[in-house]
């Protein structure tokens, strides 16, 4: 005898998402710069093919957050350079700025996207098209 098992079905598209459903991920992924750029970067990973508020969104947002990541980055190192002449300290307040707008800034992108408004960060360089 021979154990004839059928094979596994092939998965199926996730369904897409409701309009209130669009608009709370949209915000999530706003709402998420505030810890960084890893929630932006899940949610457009996850539902960029469910929602078209979430995937223009969450795009937003990822974009603005490795804005932020690459200035705080290029403040920690010129600062760090700068240093040894006593001048350095102030890019890490330069860092500490960017940090500060970036957690300001994704707060308004939460409460615009949550309302279902699309919101465009004043400066962003967009890296994800």
């Amino acid at each position: 005898m021979t154990d004839q098992t059928p094979p596994p079905a092939a998965p199926q598209p996730a369904a897409p998402l409701t309009e209130a459903e669009d608009r709370q991920w949209a915000s999530f992924a706003h709402l998420g710069g505030v810890i960084g750029l890893l929630p932006s970067l899940i949610i457009f990973l996850v539902f960029k093919d469910r929602g078209a508020f979430t995937r223009d969104e969450s795009k937003e947002a990822l974009n603005f957050q490795i804005t932020i990541v690459g200035i705080q980055i290029i403040a920690y190192i010129v600062g760090s350079i700068l240093a040894v002449i006593l001048v350095g300290f102030l890019f890490y307040f330069v860092a500490w700025a960017a940090w500060i707008a970036g957690v300001i800034f994704s707060i308004i992108g939460f409460t615009k996207a949550k309302d279902g408004n699309a919101y465009r960060y004043p400066f962003a360089v967009r890296l994800i098209k």
